[in-house]
């Protein structure tokens, strides 16, 4: 690590602050330009116990940069990680309030909800299916606290990866019964199609974004706990939204989701 723990813990206050006022901020590398991958780490879980002691809880967990071609472009191998906490929680065909976010953009996911925890190192995509409890279509609102949503990819780590909101629905489906790698998804707003994808968009199969989640974790002394819901990440780019749009997502054979912006 490169910053010593009085800056992590400011540049968590920083972040945090700027989710729960919904104004922006400029990279946090702009000013640390020397940071490494446990610093921004370490100021993400910085946010975290700031929630926690707000009294907050964690209903799950999110993988992040899950496409190989942006990985590639961004040079790295392997997604990007960060919590949700119950008040990013909306239920189903709830309301979003605008006013608390800065620049939302939604992207269409597979949300998995576990049985059994899932532990690295080692996990993979078998060990994933055998612990899902089911799956669910889930809409992620992202939101980066950095103007003009720019960032590179330590900032967004810190960041917690730009989550924000989230909604699950649909028909719990049983992952033994779904070919996750050709499933495939419509992400409308306002009753128009905006982005279509299938599941092998995700690290070729979404359930590979959770092994890699747990196998991440356990180089942290930590695991996927049971009853977590995890997003898989994106599988089409995201998409702006405003008040009054209304997102739907629906998934073949699992239903759909949805959610209104106000």
């Amino acid at each position: 690590m490169k910053l010593d723990a009085r800056t992590i813990a400011d540049l968590a206050a920083r972040l945090d602050d700027c989710q729960r006022e919904a104004r922006d901020t400029t990279k946090i590398t702009d000013d640390h330009p020397d940071m490494d991958w446990d610093d921004a780490y370490a100021i993400q879980h910085g946010i975290l116990h700031r929630k926690l002691a707000r009294g907050r809880r964690v209903v799950g967990l999110k993988a992040g940069l899950t496409s190989l071609a942006k990985m590639k472009q961004m040079g790295v191998t392997s997604p990007v990680f960060g919590f949700m906490t119950d008040d990013y929680a909306v239920p189903d065909c709830g309301e979003v309030q605008v006013a608390g976010l800065i620049h939302p953009k939604v992207e269409p996911e597979i949300a998995f909800v576990l049985k059994s925890a899932l532990r690295g190192p080692g996990c993979h995509v078998g060990a994933v299916l055998a612990a899902t409890e089911y799956l669910l279509p889930g809409i992620e609102v992202i939101d980066s606290r950095y103007r003009d949503f720019k960032f590179d990819l330590k900032s967004v780590i810190a960041d917690n990866t730009s989550a924000s909101r989230f909604v699950v629905g649909g028909v719990p489906t049983q992952a033994s019964g779904v070919d996750l790698s050709t499933l495939g998804v419509i992400m409308e707003k306002n009753g128009e199609a905006v982005a279509m994808g299938v599941g092998a968009a995700v690290l070729g199969n979404p359930a590979s974004a959770v092994a890699m989640l747990a196998n991440h974790l356990a180089s942290r002394g930590e695991e996927i706990p049971a009853g977590a819901i995890v997003l898989s990440g994106g599988i089409t780019e995201a998409v702006a939204v405003a008040a009054g749009d209304t997102v739907t997502l629906r998934v073949h054979g699992m239903g759909s989701t949805s959610l209104r912006f106000v």
